[in-house]
């Protein structure tokens, strides 16, 4: 089997897959470094507990709410590789929120702020957008809905300066002059939700006249102080017209208080034009559905229709009925990293991955010269396929390379550096034996490999036990000390052997020369004199 070797097609077919790898991760208009942790680039962690307010226990739909609320209050600090994950279950929940390159209280007080719900009447709206969506209608339960297939005038020209046209009955604290209506509506014209930091979300005092955009930035409104809050809805379902035609629509049901005060207010909305007919539905802040009023709405059921897909209608049920959570955020713990001190520790893990390097390079070149440089070169070659390797990671599933795996990477230089090792002095064990160079690369390998082979699965298997069952940082340990003992298998295989067996065929290598590292014809003759006395 070992004269059929060939030890080029191994070089190319390894070749290949690198040079795969390599366009994979430097792929164009995409990070091209690994995707660093908290304790390397700096930033915020916070664990938070979610706490019942009521008698009811938390339930999942509650967490999943609660972390969407976050997750949408972090893309606003404008960080991309924020995460905010989960863990545990049921009332040990804990929902774990890493801002890279983020610090100060403020980001703690935002994370844990109750979510606030509101419902404003819309004063004036700019459809400048082209990405504008068509307007929701409310209508009450069991009516006759309107058609939802209309959308909202759209100005040809842009909105002049607004001036405060709700009825005065639905307001609660009326603009006090006509300097200040003016300063409003130049404020509401001077907003461009591209740019300006409204999207990120805001505390919504409800008492108070706002000026914002939908969440899509498509839409920018003026509104007025709230009528119904969040407290007042009693449930909010998504599904399909009880006759089973027609598009998703969202169903609510208000408490005894909300429901009068929401006869109150579309009484008055319904007799309005656009768009002082529709009210604004906020979230943090931000403009969630904004549905026309086209009647009263007497009883405390609603229902909101306007093209719905599953998914929306879905989202704005779960807004509905969580949007002012009932439940808050405890906050365990707050870990705060400075840039400058996550700097500071990946400098210094990699200069002790660098030391250690070379340190196994001098080794390996004093002790088996040219078989210590084709080391040398596999070690470079690992190295280089565990980057590429950190970077697509970090980019597909989100692999975070933290000072833990860091040092996994430092063991496992030792673990690669092992394997040559083993081969190379199961070559020189068969040299001894007094065997050709040739032969004894190749019967070498054959004992050598399973040696690798089983030295390498205890240490899979340990990374492999690690990882699933601890928690933390000691998981990157864990899961980089396996993914760089299965590289060590791939360049042991597919680049070590194949050039031990190309630079045997070599004169030089066969010349008896110190420097090749393969010379024991003393020890050779030694023997062969001791057996023949």
């Amino acid at each position: 089997m070992a004269q059929h070797y060939r030890p080029s097609r191994s070089l190319l077919f390894l070749g290949i897959a690198l040079l795969g790898l390599a366009v994979w991760a430097f792929l164009p208009n995409k990070s091209h470094a690994p995707k660093l942790g908290l304790d390397l680039q700096g930033g915020t962690q916070v664990i938070l507990t979610p706490v019942s307010t009521g008698s009811q226990p938390i339930d999942a739909e509650q967490i999943a709410q609660t972390v969407s609320i976050i997750r949408e209050r972090v893309d606003g600090f404008g960080v991309a590789e924020a995460e905010v994950t989960t863990q545990g279950s049921g009332a040990s929940t804990k929902v774990i929120v890493t801002i890279p390159g983020v610090t100060g209280r403020g980001v703690v007080d935002q994370l844990k702020t109750t979510a606030k719900l509101n419902f404003r009447p819309v004063m004036a709206i700019d459809y400048g957008s082209p990405n504008a969506q068509p307007t929701p209608s409310a209508s009450p339960s069991g009516s006759a809905k309107p058609s939802a297939s209309a959308s909202p005038t759209k100005s040809a020209t842009p909105t002049p300066t607004p001036t405060v046209s709700v009825a005065p009955e639905l307001l609660k604290a009326p603009i006090q002059s006509k300097t200040a209506d003016e300063q409003f509506g130049k404020r509401f014209q001077a907003l461009d939700c591209e740019k300006s930091d409204v999207m990120s979300g805001s505390t919504d005092d409800e008492t108070q006249y706002l000026i914002t955009c939908q969440r899509d930035a498509s839409l920018k409104y003026a509104l007025a102080p709230a009528l119904l809050t969040g407290s007042d809805i009693a449930s909010a379902t998504a599904g399909l017209p009880q006759s089973g035609a027609g598009a998703w629509q969202v169903d609510l049901t208000l408490t005894t208080e909300g429901a009068k005060k929401f006869a109150d207010a579309t009484k008055t909305l319904s007799s309005q034009k656009e768009p002082n007919n529709q009210f604004g539905i906020v979230l943090d802040g931000l403009i969630v559905s904004a549905p026309t009023v086209n009647e009263p709405i007497l009883g405390g059921q609603a229902t909101i229709t306007g093209n719905f897909t599953a998914e929306e209608a879905k989202a704005l049920s779960q807004v509905l009925k969580y949007g002012a959570l009932p439940i808050s955020l405890n906050v365990d713990e707050v870990q705060q990293i400075s840039p400058t001190l996550g700097n500071d520790q990946l400098r210094a893990g990699l200069l002790a991955g660098a030391f250690g390097l070379l340190l196994v390079v001098i080794y390996l070149l004093l002790y088996y010269r040219a078989l210590g440089v084709i080391a040398v070169i596999s070690l470079a070659l690992a190295a280089a396929i565990t980057y590429l390797t950190f970077v697509v990671l970090g980019r597909e599933i989100g692999f975070t390379l933290t000072l833990a795996g860091i040092a996994g990477a430092i063991v496992a230089i030792g673990i690669t550096a092992d394997s040559f090792i083993v081969y190379f002095e199961r070559i020189r064990d068969e040299l001894r034996e007094g065997k050709r160079l040739r032969t004894a690369v190749e019967t070498g390998w054959v004992r050598a490999r399973r040696t690798i082979l089983a030295a390498d699965f205890v240490s899979f298997l340990a990374a492999t036990v690690l990882y699933y069952l601890s928690v933390g940082s000691v998981r990157g340990f864990a899961f980089t000390l396996g993914l760089t003992t299965l590289i060590d298998i791939v360049v042991a295989f597919m680049f070590t052997r194949p050039l031990v067996v190309l630079a045997a065929k070599s004169k030089w290598m066969n010349s008896g020369s110190k420097w090749t590292g393969v010379t024991v014809d003393r020890e050779v003759t030694t023997t062969h004199s001791e057996v023949a006395q």
